[in-house]
């Protein structure tokens, strides 16, 4: 007996009128469900009165789960793959076991679906291509700060998600890293009270303001070619920078944050030299 296939299956964002009758069918065939949060999958196939056995499939348990889920394909067991909204793969634990399962040579088949980040994209009002899909920004510390630097030279639509308790700290990088660019920030997508903002990145901030509630996906406009300040210019804030991370013993971040808002430049410009002189 040949191995079982794993079945990547998109499920709806918000609204569950949104899964295609495939998915359905999938779900209805499969021997079990792998889903990120076993409690909200069930509110999906009760819905649809679709009785399968679920185990669950997480960020947290993924080391020792992935490895029983292949070993049910081996078994000749299908699984549907599912995560709680959207596609499985994007921005969730359900890439690592695509991946085992194809260097197992296991089958894989992908029941396409919605996702937040092409929804949010086609209704943003930004160029829809190219564009570049950058995840989650880390929460905390350098990598997040590499994030923001990194990207901010990209000149294609950038899209990422964001917690709702963290969307106001990721406009104020946004801000800081990229500019007051415009910005669509998508919120509670097909769902009851779904709500498109677009406008700049500070009109945004406003907007939003500290407590927002729901899934939240932004679309950033790509950069600008940026004009080059003089060598002497450059000459003279790189100096100051130098004499605060060396001579003041500032943080990197704090003497990014003091030279940009001084010479009215990117933060990133600036972050790319702290780094250098660090070094």
């Amino acid at each position: 007996m040949g191995s079982g296939t794993l079945y990547v299956v998109s499920t709806p964002i918000g609204n569950l009128s949104d899964i295609t009758l495939r998915a359905l069918e999938v779900l209805k065939s499969v021997q079990c469900v792998a889903a990120e949060d076993t409690r909200h999958t069930l509110k999906l196939l009760t819905h649809y009165q679709i009785r399968k056995p679920l185990i669950s499939y997480h960020s947290h348990n993924l080391s020792g789960r992935g490895p029983a889920i292949l070993a049910r394909l081996q078994a000749g067991e299908s699984i549907a793959l599912v995560t709680d909204a959207g596609t499985p793969g994007v921005s969730d634990p359900g890439a690592d076991l695509i991946r085992q399962a194809l260097e197992c040579d296991y089958p894989v088949s992908v029941i396409p679906g919605p996702t937040a980040s092409v929804a949010a994209l086609v209704i943003s009002g930004l160029p829809t291509q190219p564009f570049a899909f950058l995840g989650f920004p880390p929460p905390k510390g350098s990598s997040r700060e590499r994030f923001f630097s990194r990207a901010s030279a990209l000149p294609m639509t950038l899209v990422l998600y964001e917690s709702a308790r963290r969307l106001n700290r990721t406009l104020s990088d946004i801000l800081g890293f990229w500019g007051n660019r415009r910005i669509a920030v998508a919120r509670e997508l097909t769902k009851l009270h779904e709500e498109v903002f677009r406008g700049s990145v500070s009109e945004a901030r406003d907007h939003f303001g500290e407590t927002v509630r729901g899934e939240v996906t932004l679309v950033v406009a790509g950069a600008e070619p940026e004009a080059s300040a003089s060598e002497a210019e450059a000459e003279v804030w790189k100096a100051e920078l130098e004499h605060l991370l060396t001579g003041q013993s500032m943080t990197t971040r704090d003497a990014v944050a003091l030279i940009a808002a001084r010479f009215h430049l990117p933060r990133r410009t600036v972050y790319e030299a702290a780094l250098k002189s660090r070094k």
